[in-house]
């Protein structure tokens, strides 16, 4: 097939011989005007002279439709000269205004549309960036490990139990004026399973006596609330993370945990945070059966002409200043109500505050709100210490968004009727104390093993008493102590009365702790006896198991 030369408007087809790009200059042009043709006219529409083909008409510019015409009636030897119909004219001039038209509205709107979104791609990267540097900055300060790996998704380390603890302090060398401003009033536990997805939460109490095992401000014994700021008294980063690290392993050595982690935050933090996601929601409950809470001790504040810690009982909306001072409040200056458990009120509230501003940042539209992130990264970067990794963040963040707000558990050391601390008077110091007695910690650790521990086993905590039905010494002992390795809770163990029984017999008394029966009927391989055991119990005992004569 031949290949056919092509015309486009505005452009000179390439001659043989010259290259793309070639400048046309006006010899070139006068010497293609050579090889036209002379002698052919055009006859210009609604005009009866004919002028030659390039020739300029005074006066008057040359539009499409007299091109187009012109194109149309060119003189050819076999060709004769064809007027227009006043049809072909008409369609002509349309065409001809048609291109005189600006852009269509399409091509206008589909224009604009595009700069816009440029416009709003551009403002969004310098948010981005700008989110990224603060993010930056302030994760040098509060995290550890390189920024960079942020990126990864690292799991949280865990205990025995599979649970992630946190140790969260909280001191007040941020308020100008404040007593004792490096000691660690505020401290709390949290416990994470990232497994399971729920969270227990305790709080510490900062009067809680203990022994330091070091010379320290008060001696070698003291408050526990002391130990933070005695363990040394660096200002440096790397002095930090020894106080954090630490008060970690003192506070776990206490309440039998292993804690992986510290976080230390100042009163600055919790005001802005709570600003920052628009202020919380908190269910005030005065203790005792008070009709709310009132602590007078801030409004010095204001010269006695407000009143900063004044709410009736139910749900109210803090902005930050009064989350701060309620989470301080524990009814130490009169007139006060509400407020009779003193610290402990006050560790009760501290946990409703940090449940509300969890709930508060996880609703939707406050974290993916520019202005609220950076408020939070300006507040967090400035007043909290952590020795979290940078690489644990997204894991952290991913369990803080999946629990839900029922999963999230608060506990606390005193019961109406098995408290495991106590108020008291040493050496001349009001204090708080294991109700097991000043040092004994059992009761305690035994406390959070139960609730902490993701065996059901463990958390039933049925009391079992163990006998000794056999000639050897000892053995009962023995099994007792294999069953609390195991997890069992031992309340006794002892010599059986004289009778006749199997290798293993085992008594349940009443019907609840449904977990312990059937681990311990597969483990011996028996049947639970519901009949009256061959030793009077306490009411707390759940079991009774006698190891026979039979037994090997």
């Amino acid at each position: 097939m031949s290949k056919k030369n092509s015309s486009i408007d505005g452009f000179r087809p390439r001659r043989s011989g010259e290259q793309l790009g070639t400048t046309v200059n006006s010899t070139s042009l006068a010497e293609s005007a050579d090889e036209i043709s002379v002698g052919r006219e055009v006859h210009v529409a609604h005009e009866d002279s004919k002028s030659n083909f390039g020739e300029h008409k005074a006066g008057r510019a040359v539009g499409r439709t007299d091109i187009d015409e012109s194109l149309l009636n060119i003189d050819g030897d076999d060709m004769p000269v064809k007027k227009l119909s006043r049809r072909q004219r008409r369609r002509l001039a349309r065409q001809e205004r048609r291109a005189k038209r600006p852009r269509s509205l399409w091509r206008r709107i589909l224009r604009y549309f595009l700069i816009l979104l440029l416009i709003v791609g551009v403002g969004a990267a310098g948010l981005a960036g700008y989110t990224a540097y603060k993010v930056t900055s302030a994760g040098n300060n509060i995290f550890q490990g390189n920024i960079l790996d942020i990126l990864k998704n690292q799991p949280l380390k865990q205990d025995a139990n599979g649970r992630s603890n946190f140790l969260l302090l909280g001191t007040s060398e941020d308020d100008p004026g404040h007593d004792g401003a490096n000691l660690t009033d505020s401290m709390m536990v949290i416990s994470v399973d990232q497994t399971n997805k729920n969270i227990y939460m305790f709080s510490v109490p900062r009067d809680l006596y203990v022994q330091y095992g070091t010379s320290c401000y008060s001696g070698y014994s003291g408050k526990i609330n002391v130990y933070f700021s005695c363990s040394n008294d660096g200002n440096t980063a790397d002095a930090e993370q020894d106080r954090l690290t630490k008060t970690q392993k003192f506070v776990g050595d206490i309440f039998g945990l292993d804690i992986q982690y510290g976080v230390h935050v100042n009163h600055t933090v919790i005001k802005q945070i709570v600003d920052a996601v628009g202020g919380v929601d908190v269910d005030v409950e005065g203790s005792n059966g008070d009709p709310g809470v009132f602590d007078r001790n801030f409004d010095w504040r204001c010269n006695y002409t407000c009143y900063l810690v004044k709410y009736t009982n139910g749900v109210h909306h803090l902005d930050g200043a009064h989350a701060l001072y309620l989470s301080m409040a524990r009814g130490d200056v009169a007139p006060t109500y509400g407020l009779s458990n003193s610290n402990f009120d006050r560790e009760k509230n501290q946990q409703k505050i940090i449940m509300a501003i969890k709930e508060k940042a996880m609703t939707t539209g406050v974290l993916t709100n520019i202005g609220t992130v950076t408020q939070l990264i300006d507040a967090l970067g400035s007043n909290l210490r952590t020795n979290i990794q940078t690489s644990e963040i997204r894991t952290l963040m991913q369990i803080a968004s999946d629990v839900k707000q029922e999963n999230i558990q608060t506990l606390s050391l005193v019961g109406q009727d098995d408290s495991v601390v106590t108020t008291g008077n040493y050496n001349g110091a009001s204090i708080v104390r294991p109700s097991a007695g000043i040092y004994d910690y059992s009761e305690i650790r035994a406390f959070i093993k139960k609730n902490l521990n993701s065996d059901p086993v463990a958390r039933e905590a049925a009391p079992i008493v163990v006998l000794n039905a056999t000639d050897k010494a000892g053995y009962a002992q023995t099994k007792a102590d294999s069953l609390t390795a195991a997890g069992y809770t031992i309340a006794s163990v002892g010599n059986a009365p004289s009778g006749t029984y199997d290798s293993v017999d085992i008594y349940q008394i009443g019907d609840d702790s449904l977990a312990t029966a059937g681990r311990l009927s597969s483990l011996y391989n028996v049947t639970i006896k519901k009949t009256k055991p061959p030793i009077a119990v306490t009411d707390t005992v759940k079991f009774v198991i006698v190891f026979g004569d039979t037994n090997n």
